[in-house]
């Protein structure tokens, strides 16, 4: 395919956009430019709506897109807009709700959606193939008859328009409270619907393809905890065990790919993007904390080090993906043949080959999936040896194999960083730090804070999307930029205790509730002042991350706590209410607002540790506190060689370190005797 000049997508910041640059599709980035066009010339839109680690993407811009003939449909009939769907969010939570509304409810990536000029969607897709197949109509069969329907019979297409964007705005609207309690009802509701979903024989929900639900997960631990139920625990433990062994996890290099194709975890999807690296290592840092079994933190360890090695840049902010293909091939990096093996471990090739279950035959098109069917015990006694003794070769092996991995050539980095995803994955070093008592996570969760605080945030205090190394922020942060990263500040002011993340959160708190609250509960994915589109959406369902509601009402009640402040409680509860009718009929896809739930409920404990951090009790009174399952606790402390606490935090007044370190336990509203010294911390504690 010869190469085309470049055209307007050439200088834009997405990697996906820039992937798109030399197509002979005469392409636009969405902007004012490109909507004027259509208006002048009267010409519907065609908007392709992608990801860069999107591989299907990949497929419909060779087969289509690169191709001459289908992109001069395109330009002589329509306006072509691509766009980046991690940088424009809010454009793709439209038009992929119309798709799904034309689509029985199937939707998903590549989008391709066809606009009238005022941006009201009329016909919507997915991938279409170059000619007819898989029982979808060819791209340019498709294309002819959508434009000879715009010109032959605009009427009927204009008025299919309005009628899809009226339910549109309707769909977006119907959000109010239903009058359902705030109650255990409905986490006990859950409970039933997650148990009667769940695969008791590889774990996880549902059949093929499966997705990492890691807010489910979270909320089971919470139901074991709550409830007592050992089945929640054992749904917890089971899921998490199976993806952790299965090639959807990177058993050289630590990190999860995006999903399974099969019910067994075993074929992922290659990509690997930061928000499933961050949301999962959360959930096996608190299954470690649940159930001190060291095998839920070296996951944690070994994706936050794929994270750290792969994914963080040189100033610290973190990149979103990497792509699931490699020279032209899906997984190509990541698969490796019985004799390749052969060659790079010589005598050691068959105690990998067992370990990594990996035969002459392969398990996917001729290659082998590494993954695991057993655990480091039971396959040291199948092979007659020491615990210590197979792991110390183990970790020989695996480091021999990630060394030649490296030397192949790696799958595309999309380099663009996004203020929500970077909020989600400081979080979790931030609380694996904590937890792991590791300060170099600490000190990344840090760096990507000050990174994200200092290229992301505008002179007015404004949070923006996206920018890239070395490039200036853009586009307006919507709902979950503000939300997660309120979120992971305060993770970070409860691992560090440095007031001024605290402050931060409330900054942003207040930002958020400023401009994106809706007076009848909960919160629009846009601020007030947003570019004007056909719908001001409000998204309670989770997809691939948590929802900026949940994720809003879930940092406004921490830091309720944390300030005493009565208008975050407030607008927490309305969020929370305003979601109660999905929370009781659809609990699988509103997973984080049942986990801000559980924390509603309660009763939340307020710990607060006084006293110096080089004092000798220091470290293990935090040992002990952070080494349990606390999902309902908000942390404060306070060296008193700082001098006076500061006064945002009502917590720390008139408490004192006991001449040690003294640790304030309060649930309820009722607070029990200081605990002064590590010994009585213990003893109460446990």
């Amino acid at each position: 395919m010869r190469q085309h000049p470049a055209n307007r997508l050439a200088n834009e910041s997405s990697l996906y956009l820039r992937q798109h640059a030399n197509n002979p599709v005469d392409w636009y980035p969405w902007g004012e430019e490109a909507l004027r066009r259509a208006r002048d010339l009267q010409r519907p839109i065609f908007l392709s709506v992608g990801y860069s680690a999107c591989h299907w993407c990949h497929v419909m811009e060779h087969e289509s897109f690169e191709n001459p003939d289908i992109a001069a449909i395109l330009n002589e009939h329509f306006v072509s807009i691509k766009i980046d769907r991690e940088e424009r969010p809010d454009l793709d939570h439209i038009y992929m709700t119309a798709v799904q509304m034309l689509n029985q409810g199937q939707g998903g990536w590549p989008m391709s959606v066809f606009l009238t000029p005022d941006l009201k969607p009329f016909y919507a897709g997915t991938y279409f193939p170059p000619d007819d197949r898989y029982g979808r109509p060819g791209f340019p069969r498709l294309l002819r008859a959508i434009a000879d329907a715009w010109n032959r019979r605009r009427d009927e297409v204009v008025h299919s328009a309005e009628q899809i964007t009226q339910h549109l705005r309707q769909f977006s609207q119907d959000h109010a409270s239903d009058g359902t309690a705030l109650s255990e009802d409905l986490l006990r509701n859950a409970l039933t619907y997650l148990s009667r979903v769940y695969d008791p024989t590889h774990g996880g929900f549902g059949t093929a393809p499966k997705f990492p639900h890691s807010m489910d997960v979270r909320l089971l631990l919470r139901l074991w905890r709550r409830f007592g139920s050992e089945q929640a625990l054992h749904m917890a433990r089971h899921t998490l065990e199976k993806m952790a062994r299965g090639g959807m996890y990177d058993q050289l290099g630590g990190g999860f790919h995006r999903y399974s194709v099969d019910a067994r975890w075993l074929v992922p999807h290659f990509e690997k993007m930061l928000y499933d690296n961050a949301l999962l290592a959360v959930a096996y840092l608190e299954a470690f904390t649940a159930t001190d079994d060291p095998f839920y933190a070296q996951i944690v360890r070994e994706t936050l080090d794929y994270v750290q090695r792969e994914m963080t840049s040189e100033p610290g902010g973190f990149y979103s993906t990497q792509d699931a293909d490699s020279e032209g091939e899906e997984g190509k990096f990541f698969v490796w043949s019985k004799a390749e093996l052969v060659q790079v471990l010589g005598a050691d090739a068959e105690f990998a080959c067992q370990v990594w279950d990996v035969t002459d035959e392969g398990n996917f098109e001729g290659h082998n999936i590494l993954s695991r069917a057993r655990s480091d015990e039971q396959e040291a006694r199948l092979l007659g040896m020491d615990l210590v003794e197979f792991r110390e070769k183990l970790a020989d092996v695996r480091q021999r194999l990630f060394a030649h991995r490296e030397r192949r050539v790696k799958p595309g980095r999309d380099e663009k960083i996004l203020t929500a995803w970077n909020a989600l994955m400081i979080a979790a070093f931030a609380q694996a730090g904590a937890v792991l008592e590791e300060p170099a996570y600490t000190q990344t969760a840090q760096r990507a804070a000050e990174f994200v605080l200092s290229h992301l945030r505008a002179p007015d205090g404004r949070l923006l999307r996206t920018c890239g190394i070395g490039q200036p922020a853009k586009l307006n942060g919507y709902l979950e930029d503000y939300a997660n990263l309120t979120d992971a500040l305060i993770t970070l002011y409860e691992t560090s205790f440095q007031p001024r993340w605290l402050r931060t959160a409330c900054e942003l708190a207040d930002q958020m509730l400023a401009r994106f609250a809706d007076p009848a509960g909960g919160f629009f994915f846009t601020s007030d002042d947003h570019e004007e589109l056909i719908v001001r959406t409000k998204e309670t369902h989770d997809g691939s991350t948590p929802s900026g509601n949940s994720q809003a009402v879930t940092a406004l009640l921490r830091l309720a706590v944390l300030t005493g402040r009565e208008d975050y409680r407030r607008a927490a509860q309305s969020g929370l209410e305003a979601a109660a009718g999905q929370m009781r009929s659809s609990p699988a896809s509103i997973g984080q607002m049942l986990l801000a739930l559980d924390l509603h409920l309660g009763p939340i404990e307020e710990v607060v540790v006084v006293g110096s951090p080089q004092h000798p009790d220091y470290a293990p009174i935090w040992r002990r506190l952070r080494g349990k399952f606390r999902p309902l606790t908000v942390y404060a402390g306070h060296d008193p060689a700082l001098g006076q606490p500061p006064a945002e935090i009502p917590l720390l007044a008139h408490r004192d370190d006991g001449g040690s370190v003294a640790v304030y336990v309060c649930r309820d509203r009722v607070c029990a005797a200081p605990l002064v010294g590590a010994e009585a911390v213990t003893q109460t504690l446990g």
